[in-house]
């Protein structure tokens, strides 16, 4: 089993632009810049389990996520998680469609990633604000946190497909959250 644990918050342009140079300045590895386009499939199970069933689509990749819930309710997410690399997208999409789980939201991401000492720092960019998440152990968040003057941001406790069904726009018995 993996366990996903990382911490999120919400930033004004001016803290995004801070981090972008503190991780500069900090010597952080630039990994890559993406544009995501999320599509989360439901069901009653994956209701009641408070779960998530997710196709993510980086250009000609496809990411299969499959997360749940943990009963700990910390500023610090740790959530199970299972993810692999698939090769065809529309038959997925398919499958799922056949056994029955429905598309229920659709939000597309920009996303800019780093290693920063034990972490992952991750600068999203979603058509309705700014986010940082730290990824990795507890103590190394924290550790990140404080050289990255993160401390005083506002913690986000709310998940991208939370925010986007409170922000998003109905659309075709989904909801989603699009850049124009």
């Amino acid at each position: 089993m993996s366990v996903e644990i990382e911490k999120k918050y919400r930033l004004t342009k001016e803290q995004y632009e801070d981090v972008l140079l503190s991780l500069d300045e900090l010597g952080a590895e630039f990994i890559r810049d993406d544009f995501e386009e999320n599509i989360l499939f439901g069901n009653e199970v994956l209701k009641q389990k408070q779960a998530l069933l997710r196709l993510r689509r980086i250009g000609e990749k496809t990411i299969l996520t499959y997360k749940e819930a943990t009963d700990e309710k910390l500023s610090i997410k740790k959530r199970i998680e299972h993810e692999t690399e698939v090769a065809d997208f529309e038959a997925i999409e398919k499958i799922f469609n056949g056994l029955g789980f429905h598309e229920g939201m659709v939000y597309e991401k920009r996303r800019k990633t780093f290693h920063f000492r034990k972490v992952e720092v991750v600068l999203d960019e979603l058509p309705f604000g700014l986010f940082m998440e730290i990824e990795g152990a507890m103590t190394a968040i924290a550790e990140a946190e404080m050289y990255l003057g993160a401390d005083e941001f506002e913690v986000e406790y709310k998940s991208y497909p939370y925010l986007t069904y409170e922000l998003g726009v109905r659309k075709d018995n989904k909801i989603e959250a699009r850049f124009d």
